[in-house]
């Protein structure tokens, strides 16, 4: 399995996913277990790929942006599928799925993911962990500034947001504990590597910045209670610096000799 094979996989897993979004929303054709079977059988497929991946590359697929961004596709649609069963949000599943499949369009038109064994500061215990936590974090927080998004199209269109506050607390305290974690492995990660646990590194300063700004949105949650506008727009201030933490940093002219350019 390589990644050649990834156009005949994504071809199998987009109709599944497009396809049980219709069975989910189209009048006349709504069917919850039709929908459900398709759109896991989607996941499914995409989760043997990745499996297949690991095993034939013999390493994990976290070496470039373009497998981050498989790992995020993998995430993404598990997270709406998960908050469709919990809190019965259908519309989270369309939002998720489309997410997750605007990423595997990405890699397919802009691939990043040659085959490339892993640097030997890589191959540490801490590297599979430290990645895995981070994009799961990503997806739970990603799934949050949705919520928020929808809170403010509803506030400013003068209708009720019932519990979208507490709903996005909910994935906030999970995300931000994964990023709490992926903080801690990375700085046990670079003490193996590079001897230091933190070396204020462009990658590392915008981690810290985006985990201080989701610790404000807790903080001022727990201060302002009545408030409602304000907790959704930093929910979305919030993801703006996760995506710089993710991608932008790479483009600062700082981070050519970062070690996290690889």
């Amino acid at each position: 399995m390589t990644w050649q094979n990834y156009p005949f996989y994504l071809h199998i897993i987009l109709p599944l996913w497009i396809a049980g979004l219709v069975f989910l929303y189209l009048p006349g054709r709504r069917n919850p277990l039709i929908a459900q079977f398709l759109l896991f059988s989607g996941l499914g497929v995409l989760g043997i790929f990745t499996a297949q991946l690991w095993h034939h590359l013999g390493r994990p697929p976290f070496r470039t942006l373009g497998e981050t961004r498989l790992w995020y596709g993998v995430f993404m649609s598990l997270v709406g599928m998960i908050l469709y069963y919990r809190w019965k949000f259908k519309w989270m599943v369309l939002y998720s799925k489309a997410i997750a499949m605007v990423f595997l369009l990405i890699i397919y038109f802009r691939p990043e993911i040659f085959d490339q064994t892993l640097m030997p500061a890589l191959q540490s215990p801490w590297f599979i962990p430290h990645v895995i936590v981070y994009i799961f974090a990503y997806a739970l927080l990603t799934a949050a500034t949705i919520i928020a998004a929808k809170g403010l199209y509803l506030i400013y269109g003068g209708r009720d947001i019932k519990n979208s506050l507490s709903y996005a607390d909910n994935l906030v305290y999970i995300g931000l504990a994964f990023l709490t974690f992926g903080l801690l492995f990375g700085a046990l990660w670079a003490k193996e590597a590079w001897g230091h646990y933190w070396t204020w590194d462009p990658k590392e300063t915008w981690s810290l910045i985006t985990w201080l700004v989701y610790l404000m949105y807790i903080h001022f949650r727990h201060r302002h209670k009545g408030k409602s506008s304000v907790p959704f727009w930093i929910l979305i201030v919030a993801m703006i610096f996760l995506l710089i933490c993710w991608f932008g940093v790479n483009y600062l002219p700082s981070t050519q000799s970062s070690v996290h350019t690889y």
